[in-house]
């Protein structure tokens, strides 16, 4: 006997077949709506969905909707979304912030209080599982055309050895010539260090001790409080400061650097917190040395974790000035001086050298900081690495170190030219770190020229790579609704089910503990084909299901009861009932994704041993391939199914 239709299935046959009868009567709309309604069903089948996966959305209450700039996940599971002001300058200026801590397990959000504006902040995961974030935005970017007051840096001098000076925000600098300028934020000077030199007399007889004073500096961003090109200028002069009298007006002035009414870029921020996922809060640690907005924060295998690039406090990108955090002292020192444009993508290796594919997000010129390589932080050297087809479109290129992070191979997918540029390309390429002499070796191509892409690393060894637009934030409406895996084994694309929401600027994705990826944020300059109408930010949540969830999610292997950390061999043994079913353990760090830039996530290859009701994993004892910090801890079957992460402390 013939199998029959089920009832929901000869429903959605009927209809799909009226829809055709009316095509032949009103063809243009009717077919549009078929075949969206074919599509529709096609992929809610579970043989598509066992073969590409399926995306579903997830219904955000309207108070928790935001700006998701930035997304990390936590070893408490949550999800931290940060979006500090978003991107909206009424946001900003209202001082309104926001962090969102969504709970994939329950769908549940809470909004934490967020003391600084961490818009274009960087953030690492730190050893004992707090997020270091460091940086943010002190003033939003004004374009050329719309400068009316002259601005630029102003050096303050303290010469006073005894006391630091605290100018607030809107202190007036006087020029020689009586033009005022006013200070745009809280600046702190520091006193003046004083050193004592021994002196002696030809004889040799000791003198007076020589004392000398070498002043103080800070810089802050002024402002002309009247409009027009009068207070231009290009000449070093000495500023009074409005309120100081005495010995202090003597003692503290200013030094013009380059005013200006040309366009000013957006301004970073020294200050830096932890937060903490237990206690669900930022808890303040020392600031950095410089500000910075548009910084690569990247741990080093030692658990500090260094600062790199950004555009300092007065919006100028930073020279080198690089620094580095010590999670026990909760300081920062100086570190190894080397230039990189805005966000580069920077990823621990062998021997604690960091990789450098080119990828980038954004600031700088384009003759500088452009080419890949090897930086070995102890010498401070940095070898270059060739063969890098379409060289001169890394910026907004995604990049990582593919599975398993034994390989010691890196992967550079899409990009596109310098700045606003309308050029992307579909090239991917991997090095191979291994090697003698590293080079890259071409990909095989995306689709078609890709800026933005979104790429994880999944538990089975391939990467799932989705979104991103064809032109710079999805200009002329050229969003890609494609998504696809690359197996590093095969070096082959294979198609996974299309996103139903477009992504290109300002969006993120990251692997969850259970297997699924997350997907949030774009922020498109335009939201038609003629560019025309003015983008609007994303606020819609997607998810992707793997197909192997669809296929044997109900019979996934399940790790039970193990200890949180391993022991000092590097071992730790979970319960399980079926062990003849797993083949493969991963240890995974956790993202922290922004601008499509995530140097923290990474899989590990781990020892297996199997007993009748156990599985023994073995972690590596190399901190420059399993860096100190919680990591998500899965199994995989023969098919590629993974169990849902343990979370485990490694360091």
């Amino acid at each position: 006997m013939a199998r029959q239709p089920s009832k929901k299935t000869r429903k959605r046959l009927l209809g799909i077949t009226g829809i055709a009868v009316l095509a032949g009567l009103n063809a243009p709309a009717a077919l549009g709506l078929a075949g969206e309604t074919y599509h529709a069903y096609t992929i809610s089948r579970p043989s598509y969905q066992a073969t590409y996966g399926s995306w579903t959305q997830i219904d955000i209450p309207r108070a928790y909707r935001t700006n998701a700039i930035h997304a990390a996940l936590l070893h408490t599971g949550k999800v931290l979304i940060v979006a500090g002001s978003g991107n909206e300058q009424k946001k900003f200026d209202k001082g309104s912030f926001d962090t969102v801590l969504w709970d994939p397990k329950n769908d549940t959000f809470k909004k934490i209080p967020t003391p600084d504006d961490f818009f274009c902040s960087g953030h690492a995961q730190l050893p004992d599982g707090r997020m270091l974030v460091a940086g943010g935005t002190a003033r939003y970017e004004q374009l050329d055309g719309e400068v009316r007051r002259a601005g630029g840096g102003m050096r303050v001098k303290n010469e006073n050895p005894d006391k630091a000076v605290v100018l607030k925000k809107g202190t007036v600098f006087r020029s020689p010539t009586g033009v005022t300028y006013v200070s745009r934020s809280d600046v702190t000077v520091p006193r003046a260090r004083r050193d004592q030199t021994a002196t002696y007399d030809r004889a040799g007889v000791m003198q007076p001790w020589r004392t000398t004073v070498t002043a103080g500096e800070a810089r802050v961003f002024v402002e002309a409080t009247e409009k027009g090109p009068r207070a231009v200028t290009d000449t070093e002069a000495q500023y009074e400061i409005a309120g100081l009298h005495g010995e202090d007006a003597a003692n503290t002035y200013g030094l013009s650097e380059k005013i200006t009414l040309d366009k000013q870029d957006f301004q970073g921020i020294r200050a830096a917190y932890e937060f903490d996922p237990r206690a669900e809060k930022y808890i303040p640690v020392d600031p950095m040395d410089k500000a910075r907005w548009y910084p690569t924060l990247v741990g080093l295998d030692d658990g500090r974790v260094l600062a790199v690039s950004g555009l300092d406090d007065v919006g100028t990108i930073d020279p080198g000035d690089n620094e580095i955090y010590d999670p026990r002292t909760k300081k920062w020192t100086p570190g190894p001086k080397r230039y990189f444009p805005t966000y580069p993508a920077l990823f621990l290796t062998r021997g604690g050298k960091l990789f450098y594919p080119a990828s980038n997000a954004g600031y700088g010129p384009a003759g500088q900081g452009r080419d890949a390589g090897l930086w070995d932080l102890r010498t401070n050297t940095f070898e270059k690495v060739p063969g890098l087809r379409d060289a001169d479109e890394t910026e907004t290129s995604a990049s990582l170190l593919l599975p398993p992070a034994q390989d010691q191979k890196v992967m550079i997918l899409g990009g596109g030219g310098v700045g606003e540029s309308r050029r992307s390309t579909p090239r991917t390429a991997v090095v191979d770190l291994k090697k003698d002499n590293p080079a890259f070796q071409d990909g095989p191509d995306l689709p078609q020229g890709t800026r933005y892409l979104n790429s994880v690393i999944m538990p089975d060894d391939t990467v799932f790579t989705t979104n991103g637009s064809q032109d710079y934030r999805g200009r002329s409406a050229s969003n890609i609704l494609k998504a696809q895996f690359y197996d590093p084994k095969a070096n082959t694309f294979r198609e996974a089910a299309s996103p139903t929401v477009g992504r290109n600027y300002h969006s993120e994705a990251l692997l969850l503990p259970d297997g699924r990826v997350a997907t949030f944020g774009s922020d498109p300059l335009f939201d038609d084909r003629r560019n025309t109408k003015l983008g609007h930010f994303e606020q819609r949540m997607e998810i992707y299901t793997p197909p192997a969830l669809h296929r044997n999610g109900k019979n996934r292997p399940v790790l039970g009861e193990g200890p949180a950390a391993p022991d000092r061999d590097g071992r730790a043994t979970f319960a399980t009932d079926h062990p003849e079913r797993v083949t493969k353990a991963r240890l995974m760090r956790p993202s922290a994704v922004t601008h499509t830039t995530d140097v923290e996530q990474r899989s590990i290859e781990l020892g297996l041993t199997k007993t009748t009701n156990s599985v023994t994993v073995e972690v590596p004892k190399d901190p420059a391939l399993v860096p100190p910090g919680w990591y998500m801890l899965f199994v995989t079957d023969a098919q590629g199914t993974p169990s849902e992460a343990k979370w485990v402390r490694v360091g």
